[in-house]
């Protein structure tokens, strides 16, 4: 029996959005690990797809925070503009 190496993974760059919205999720106080994940994605899908507000893609991750939503949105908005990304 034969074994492969496994595959090589090329890190995103620092301004991918992928990045930038996990960065900004990581920030945030939440009750589980999961939680910063699927705050990641929303904001991941609010910055490439722009449809909704800020305040929808929280809310829709339905994150379990340990701070209260608008200062956490508040937070996120800040370190956005501190990437250089426009809310």
């Amino acid at each position: 029996m034969t074994t492969k190496p496994p595959s090589s993974v090329r890190a995103a760059e620092e301004s991918a959005l992928e990045k930038i919205a996990y960065a900004c999720a990581a920030e945030i106080p939440t009750a589980e690990p999961h939680d910063n994940d699927r705050l990641g994605y929303n904001l991941w899908r609010y910055l490439s797809l722009r449809r909704d507000s800020l305040e929808f893609a929280v809310r829709s991750a339905g994150a379990h925070l340990r701070i209260s939503e608008e200062e956490a949105i508040e937070r996120i908005r800040q370190a956005l503009r501190g990437r250089g990304v426009s809310v």
